[in-house]
């Protein structure tokens, strides 16, 4: 890409990840039009919920919210060394305080390339918690993960027969009596809850 922008921050943060130490990184969700004209599926596992998924709603409509996701996205794939470089560097600052990653508040991990730039990341940075929900389950088969990283597989893509009993999974309710009920805990009111001793994840729909 021709005159390709660099985002100036990575990671973002609101009020109430800041005491934990919580920062996101985003991509644009599900099919995007990148700024060359090329259509690009970031979410290429995604099923049924690419029609209700959160992340095509509200706020991620946003004009200024979308052209930073998409510049996100065209800055990994035009200058992968350059992205890597950025993210350690800002990973590392003093200031950020930073003791978690969340990958992907929107988006998904769209080629094993891709996810292997994240290992790399991961590897780097042993004393940093990384954890991502992802229904791109085909490029995880046989992936050793880093032990610094929890992967959490979200129900509701195309290959949930590979989300076996006691894999660490999140599933969608419409109440909390619901989520409750089934055995699941409550990450809507926690982020770190998705990364906590009970594997059922549950998440309230938006």
């Amino acid at each position: 890409m021709v005159g390709l922008m660099r985002p100036k921050k990575l990671l973002t943060q609101n009020s109430e990840l800041r005491p934990d130490g919580i920062y996101n990184w985003s991509l644009p969700a599900f099919a995007v039009k990148l700024s060359s004209g090329e259509n690009f599926n970031v979410c290429p596992q995604a099923g049924a919920c690419a029609k209700f998924c959160y992340a095509r709603n509200g706020t991620y409509n946003f004009r200024n919210v979308k052209a930073r996701h998409i510049a996100n996205l065209e800055y990994i794939l035009e200058d992968p060394q350059g992205w890597f470089n950025q993210m350690l560097d800002e990973v590392q600052k003093p200031r950020m305080r930073c003791k978690y990653v969340r990958i992907h508040d929107s988006g998904d991990f769209y080629s094993r390339e891709y996810l292997h730039k994240w290992f790399k990341v991961m590897d780097s940075l042993p004393n940093v918690q990384f954890y991502a929900y992802s229904k791109s389950l085909p490029l995880l088969v046989n992936e050793k993960l880093p032990s610094n990283f929890t992967l959490i597989k979200s129900i509701g893509g195309k290959r949930d027969d590979l989300i076996k009993d006691g894999d660490r999974h999140a599933r969608i309710f419409k109440t909390e009596k619901e989520l409750i009920d089934a055995g699941y805990i409550n990450a809507s009111e926690n982020d770190l809850n998705a990364i906590g001793s009970n594997p059922r994840i549950g998440l309230l729909a938006h």
